[in-house]
């Protein structure tokens, strides 16, 4: 089993990465702010980053730590690896599926029942949790509504129907999203999922921790061998992590969702720690990120009953057991995909 070791997370807009012997340091302004064994870290995440050497690209490579480059709003702009691992026999089964529409659609289908289920536990906790809040009655009705798709995924075997009733799903899920909000309510109303900006402070803690899972789920793939690039449930386009974006689907509301919810009910994060532009657009002030990373690095600690395997894992480590369920599912050791359900 892979041991989960720590992402550094390079948020510092000036901040340039460089290499002294098998460390990784980070400057500013010729100041060094932070050094770290490279043999303490699996991946690297750097926002709005100003440079890195390329002594620490090739020590990266080197020693498999993946180096990864956002912008300050989480789009992805590169990734810098090493050598492809995995055996070419994997990838190009990986690539014969893809094209076949038949196929697509049944692993479509896991990733599809994956997020319908967990999106549906999520808000089934909030009712036993919260019995006597407002809304109870409109979120019963989409824990309802979820279960009608789950049971109505057999029906469908068309890749374009599977996207559909996928999209469906989620706008059910994302119209009760704000009675989820216990506290701070006024502030962090939920109205409606957007990004690209986002024009709320909860969809920027939403859209901000998206990007820190979608980054796990790549390196997840491309340890295992897999072509993050080349997915099943989203359409192939360059530039986009499209395998990523699948694994992703069951991981959101378990890993993503629920943190988030926890940091504005609990008060971690404050209203005060995001910025409204002229534009609409929302971004979160340096502290804010900080917070989230922090909390992140911390949920990933955790331990968990993964309910496959029916054995602990830290959840740092999901994404890269289901990333290997999935390439034993390819290679046929698995009659299908089991995709990862919360308890």
């Amino acid at each position: 089993m892979r041991k989960l070791l720590n992402t550094l997370y390079v948020t510092l807009p000036t901040a340039y990465l460089s290499r002294d012997g098998e460390n990784v340091v980070v400057k500013d302004e010729e100041e060094v702010k932070f050094r770290v064994p490279i043999h303490n870290l699996e991946a690297i995440v750097c926002f709005n980053y100003k440079g890195s050497s390329p002594a620490l690209m090739s020590l990266c490579c080197e020693r498999g730590v993946s180096l990864c480059y956002l912008s300050e709003n989480g789009r992805f702009l590169a990734r810098v690896t090493g050598r492809v691992s995995g055996n070419v026999l994997l990838r190009r089964k990986q690539y014969r599926i893809a094209d076949d529409q038949f196929e697509s659609a049944n692993l479509a289908r896991c990733f599809i029942a994956g997020k319908i289920l967990n999106s549906r536990s999520v808000l089934m906790r909030f009712l036993r949790d919260h019995a006597d809040k407002d809304g109870n009655e409109e979120v019963s009705a989409v824990v309802a509504l979820l279960l009608n798709y789950y049971k109505a995924l057999d029906n469908f075997d068309n890749i374009n129907s599977l996207r559909g009733l996928e999209g469906d799903s989620a706008r059910e899920y994302y119209s009760v999203f704000d009675h989820l909000i216990t506290d701070q309510k006024e502030r962090f109303q939920f109205t409606r999922r957007n990004r690209r900006p986002p024009l709320d402070p909860m969809n920027a803690v939403l859209s901000y921790l998206y990007v820190l899972l979608a980054v796990d789920c790549a390196a997840a793939l491309e340890t295992v061998g897999l072509d993050p690039q080349v997915g099943f449930l989203h359409r192939d386009r360059p530039g986009r992590q499209s395998l990523a974006l699948d694994l992703m689907e069951e991981l959101r509301t378990y890993l993503v969702d629920r943190l988030a919810l926890t940091l504005v009910n609990t008060k971690q994060i404050t209203p005060e720690g995001f910025v409204h532009k002229e534009s609409g657009a929302v971004l979160m002030e340096p502290e804010t990120k900080k917070l989230i990373i922090a909390a992140w690095q911390q949920k990933k600690q955790e331990e968990v009953m993964h309910p496959f395997l029916d054995e602990r894992i830290k959840i740092g480590l999901i994404p890269y057991v289901q990333a290997l369920l999935l390439a034993r599912c390819l290679r046929g050791d698995l009659d299908g995909y089991p995709p990862f359900l919360m308890r």
